[in-house]
């Protein structure tokens, strides 16, 4: 396949996943339609996805007459798997995307030399993450949420910071830029799902107890600050290894300079003393719940800060190119 191939595979993989993504979030909003006619059972359960009706927290016992129940908790469970399979084949051809962006350069590269192709990458993450840990973490009730979040990137991805496929300039040519971003995407991706954590957390608060719809299926706030201190327990490390470790060995390889002042090194560090000092509030001083919630949502509104704002607000970044902009000449390493 020629270069121009593969970003048009790309391309047409975006749109497709883009699609796909979509009909994952309609299969979730008649679920939550239907979840306004179901009573949560006597279960213990909350979540709603593939474990059967009962293990949703379903009331199935027959109603004398009217067998309407019944065929609603049928109706939820049904597109809750339609929903998750589309979501899962979603996925897949967002990797596909990924796949012919790297390919379609010359020489090939890893995708993500510009805004665009971050966001996809980060986008495929947080889809990836909520897919393989959905399960082990009791997820499926965030599906819709991850859906949602997902299909709103991508379209801001395609409509307003969509680059062709170019080389990458000499500051990203270096296999340490590849272990940097793999780290930040992860922690990015682990990030965000805890910070809807997060955010549903204080709905479900605010909101109290409901017997019926989706908020009656999310978890309790108990579970859901716990499932918020998981994924930011996960993410913080990588994050570390991704700011602290393997960005300044970059930067030194590219700019002779272990940290340059740049203003996306301050504000990754600025990112990293809030999720520290979440992380730090939580195991010394207990707290939970509300405090701990608005902390997180801190982090998060500084993560994608510096991930998008910096680009649009700052005119000294030597991250320029990030944006798709050309690299400012201070950007060229000093040695390879």
């Amino acid at each position: 396949m020629t270069n121009q191939s593969w970003e048009t595979l790309s391309n047409q993989a975006v749109a497709a996943a883009g699609i796909v993504y979509f009909l994952s979030l309609l299969s979730y909003l008649v679920q939550w339609a239907s979840l306004r006619k179901v009573p949560v059972g006597r279960k213990a359960t909350v979540s709603v996805g593939v474990g059967g009706l009962q293990a949703a927290g379903l009331d199935t016992s027959p109603v004398a007459g009217d067998g309407s129940t019944t065929t609603n908790a049928r109706r939820v469970e049904m597109t809750g798997r339609l929903g998750l399979i589309l979501l899962g084949l979603a996925c897949a051809l967002h990797f596909v995307a990924l796949l012919g962006r790297g390919m379609a350069a010359d020489p090939n590269r890893v995708p993500w030399g510009n805004m665009y192709e971050f966001t996809l990458s980060g986008t495929f993450v947080v889809a990836l993450i909520f897919v393989v840990a959905r399960r082990r973490l009791g997820l499926d009730w965030a599906g819709p949420i991850v859906a949602a979040v997902v299909v709103t990137l991508l379209m801001v991805g395609v409509i307003w910071l969509y680059e062709p496929v170019a080389p990458l300039t000499e500051a990203l040519n270096s296999y340490w830029l590849v272990i940097h971003v793999v780290s930040a995407v992860i922690s990015t991706g682990g990030f965000t799902l805890g910070g809807l954590c997060s955010i549903l957390y204080l709905v479900k608060e605010r909101k109290g107890p409901t017997t019926s719809g989706y908020l009656s299926r999310v978890p309790e706030p108990v579970v859901l600050d716990r499932t918020a201190y998981r994924l930011h327990a996960f993410a913080f490390p990588v994050w570390t290894f991704a700011v602290l470790i393997t960005g300044p060995i970059w930067a030194h390889q590219a700019w002779s300079s272990y940290w340059n002042w740049d203003p996306k090194e301050v504000w990754a560090f600025i990112t990293w003393v809030v999720y520290a000092a979440y992380l730090h509030a939580r195991a010394t001083a207990g707290w939970r719940g509300r405090n701990a919630a608005y902390l997180a949502l801190l982090g998060m509104a500084t993560l994608w800060f510096n991930f998008i704002g910096i680009n649009y607000f700052s005119t000294t970044s030597q991250h320029s190119y990030a944006s798709g902009a050309p690299a400012l000449t201070s950007a060229a390493p000093a040695h390879r």
